[in-house]
């Protein structure tokens, strides 16, 4: 059966949102349960990741609720914000490909040095004591303290996983972003050739937001061009004066 038209779209539109919806509930419940656990103790790390997940099911939402319902003026503004996120993520996951170790070990010397709470929780898991050296003034909740014996720097554990999850951050990030761009594309594709008729139904909504855009656009043109053509004329009218005086 060939994929094409109203169907096709609204399959796939839904079918990517359903996929959206679910990467945001497990985002949610990984933070939960890093918390219930005990292994996350940074209010700030777990607050981000709960908005990111909240953020993303909102996204996933409009864009179901919109396709089911055929609501024009509603995808269309789902397109603008994913876009948007588009072009944040894809940034982000180019730049989490492209840092080297140097580059890496800064950043995360960066982060170290501001979480004090997602350092405590980096110590007691990995079993190490400080970034590159240890100082005995600092807290550090590591097991080896409590043993008497020398405690590893966390900088080359951390290392370790930092370029894994980094590399893995950046292909899964540019997934979404390939599945984003292609949402996008199908959609604006639908509505330059299919304009004003779009999933059965015709687009008025959309022929009357552009319309106003349109409008206010050719009406700050207008008045540019206004405001040129007065300046224009007072000079002229100035050099005439001085040339007659």
């Amino acid at each position: 059966m060939v994929c094409g038209g109203f169907a096709c779209s609204k399959n796939c539109l839904c079918a990517l949102n359903l996929l959206y919806t679910l990467v945001s509930l497990l985002l949610i419940g990984i933070a939960a349960w890093g918390i219930g656990f005990g292994l996350i103790s940074s209010l700030r790390v777990v607050g981000v990741v709960i908005a990111v997940g909240i953020f993303l099911f909102l996204i996933a939402l409009v864009g179901l609720i919109g396709a089911v319902k055929h609501h024009q003026v509603l995808l269309f503004f789902y397109m603008i914000i994913l876009l948007l996120v588009f072009i944040v993520q894809f940034s982000v996951s180019c730049a989490c490909l492209a840092l080297n170790q140097d580059q890496q070990g800064q950043l995360l010397e960066v982060g170290w040095n501001n979480t004090a709470s997602a350092r405590n929780d980096i110590q007691r898991n990995l079993n190490c004591c400080g970034f590159r050296n240890f100082n005995p003034n600092d807290t550090c909740l590591a097991s080896c303290i409590k043993s008497g014996h020398p405690c590893a720097p966390c900088a080359p554990i951390i290392g370790e996983y930092a370029g894994e999850v980094l590399r893995f951050v950046g292909g899964i990030g540019l997934f979404f972003s390939f599945t984003e761009v292609c949402e996008i594309a199908q959609y604006f594709s639908s509505f330059v050739t299919g304009i004003p008729v779009l999933y059965g139904k015709r687009a008025w909504h959309l022929t009357l937001i552009f319309g106003m855009f349109q409008w206010i656009f050719s009406l700050r043109i207008s008045i540019v061009k206004g405001r040129t053509l007065a300046w224009h004329q007072k000079m002229h009218k100035s050099k005439a004066n001085l040339r007659t005086g």
